[in-house]
């Protein structure tokens, strides 16, 4: 039996013209991956070190590495120019691409995805840089379920802006799934109704949401 919060959220997104979805821990449960690499790429400062940087990226999650990585630079002592960022940011993509395709699906969504049994328009927007979700979605067969993809540098704020700007559609017709603070924030920067994909880890940065929020998406495959 569906509870009625499950199906208050299943209304919700039934009803959307456009579904932006986030990608980490809500298309792929993969949330941990990167937490894991975070503290590997930095574990040669000291487990200390390691610990503080993961602990900085759980409590800022859905937002880019190339904004998180020179904050870590700077706590070690290493410079912040691009080059150096830059080098650190490919050493991070080559510990979490293959882990992050390998990561289990989030319950019924790789179904809702490439059935679109609503015919509604999915735009992905994600903190992970553009080349890399590219190859992510190819790995996955998952590319064409998107009419857009909006990838770092690109904000989400700004990914959702350009889409509602391209689409002249209202933003209460449409919602966007995510798991953070910064997809909730987004949202609201736009007047966009949120979806909380809320699940057994506790997303810090969300203790007070009280809005619409849903554990997997299941119940939605069923009902379609």
């Amino acid at each position: 039996m569906k509870s009625a919060i499950v199906c208050k959220a299943i209304q919700l997104l039934q009803k959307s013209d456009i579904i932006f979805w986030d990608f980490d821990g809500v298309i792929k449960d993969s949330v941990t991956v990167k937490s894991v690499a975070f503290e590997q790429l930095f574990l040669t400062y000291g487990s200390d070190i390691a610990k503080q940087v993961r602990d900085h990226h759980e409590n800022h999650g859905g937002i880019s590495r190339y904004d998180k990585i020179p904050i870590y630079l700077d706590w070690v002592g290493e410079p912040t120019d691009d080059v150096t960022v830059e080098k650190f940011c490919q050493q991070f993509s080559q510990l979490v691409q293959q882990a992050v395709i390998d990561s289990p699906w989030v319950p019924g969504v790789e179904d809702y995805l490439r059935e679109n049994s609503h015919h509604q328009i999915f735009i992905l927007v994600t903190a992970t840089p553009q080349a890399e979700i590219e190859t992510i979605l190819s790995a996955l067969n998952l590319r064409d379920c998107f009419t857009a993809i909006y990838g770092s540098p690109v904000s989400k704020k700004q990914a959702i802006q350009n889409t509602l700007e391209t689409y002249q559609i209202e933003p209460q017709n449409c919602v966007i799934i995510g798991d953070t603070k910064t997809d909730w924030q987004a949202a609201l920067a736009n007047n966009v109704p949120f979806l909380f994909r809320c699940c057994a880890r506790k997303e810090r940065g969300m203790e007070d949401y009280t809005g619409e929020s849903i554990p997997d998406f299941t119940h939605l495959v069923t009902d379609t």
